[in-house]
């Protein structure tokens, strides 16, 4: 748990005041508490994680549930208004703004997005149902983007409109 805690400072820059710090700080303890053995032994931890999660979710505007698989590098570049799915999941070096929104299309289809690795979610998008998005993609803000993204894309708009990336050498 530490060394992951240890990687996400570094991801956010080591500021120890990002709020998306935070949140991943309650998001690891809350994986972590899953490798306690014993179930009673684990409900405490359980019973913290909840009020941590919750007052995490007050302060910051974020619902990251610990369900949600993320990979390194995941960072929340501004806080409010983020809600992530726990069916979701998320590949290396991500990162999400504020407004974003990763989820269901519908209620009774609980499948979320699966989202490669470097991809960059601008402020605003929503990004809705059993969807993938490749690796090495670009959400742009406030698109709502309802289908697949293959890799090495932008998808921009609303609905959102998928295009090739013109420079496919800069860095997300």
């Amino acid at each position: 748990m530490f060394k992951h805690i240890k990687a996400d400072l570094s991801a956010h820059g080591g500021h120890w005041g990002a709020q998306g710090f935070w949140a991943m700080v309650v998001y690891r303890f809350g994986r972590w508490r899953y490798t306690i053995g014993s179930p009673w032994l684990r409900k405490p931890f359980s019973l913290i994680y909840k009020l941590l999660y919750k007052f995490i979710q007050i302060i910051t505007g974020i619902e990251l549930p610990c369900e949600v698989v993320v990979g390194s590098g995941f960072v929340i570049d501004h806080f409010g208004g983020i809600v992530i799915s726990g069916y979701a999941s998320f590949g290396n070096n991500c990162r999400i703004r504020n407004g974003v929104v990763v989820g269901l299309k519908n209620t009774h289809e609980v499948c979320a997005p699966q989202i490669g690795d470097n991809v960059d979610i601008g402020a605003g998008a929503k990004l809705l149902g059993n969807i993938r998005i490749g690796n090495n993609v670009a959400i742009g803000a406030n698109a709502v983007v309802t289908c697949d993204v293959p890799d090495d894309h932008i998808a921009v708009g609303v609905p959102a409109v998928v295009k090739p990336r013109r420079n496919m050498h800069s860095a997300l």
